[in-house]
């Protein structure tokens, strides 16, 4: 991708696409697996760790980042593959190796539909399934 295409992407999500938004949205797409904000910030050597986490809390405002929690490592990050400054349309569930700590995104696994009981509203959903992945078992 581009920064052409950077610059639309935030833009759909309703950011303004300053200079420093565009080199996080690009560090995030090059990613293979979600990245922690230390991760990023090993990466982006040109912005200081508060620009790259108020960047971060920015997207995941508008719906341009999933925000995954329950690892041992704190919060990971990875670009959404959604369009919308308002909802995901591409949540998944993500497993976590237990034995390399690396985090994968299991795209095209349906995510379990819960049905909350009456009264309860739910704002985001996160699901995490944990164990050993194919490459550490070998």
């Amino acid at each position: 991708m581009d920064k052409t295409n950077y610059v639309r992407l935030l833009e759909e999500h309703g950011i303004k696409p300053t200079a420093n938004r565009i080199v996080v949205a690009e560090a995030l797409a090059s990613s293979i697996q979600p990245q922690s904000l230390a991760e990023l910030e090993h990466r982006i050597q040109s912005i200081d760790k508060s620009n790259v986490f108020r960047a971060l809390t920015l997207f995941r405002e508008h719906h341009l980042v999933h925000a995954i929690e329950g690892m041992g490592d704190g919060t990971r990050y990875e670009l959404c593959h959604s369009h919308h400054d308002d909802h995901d349309d591409d949540l998944h569930p993500h497993f976590y190796c237990e034995e390399c700590q690396q985090t994968y995104c299991l795209d095209g696994v349906e995510m379990p539909e819960v049905q909350l009981p009456a009264g309860f509203e739910q704002h985001s959903t996160n699901f995490m399934i944990k164990g050993t992945c194919p490459h550490c078992r070998k």
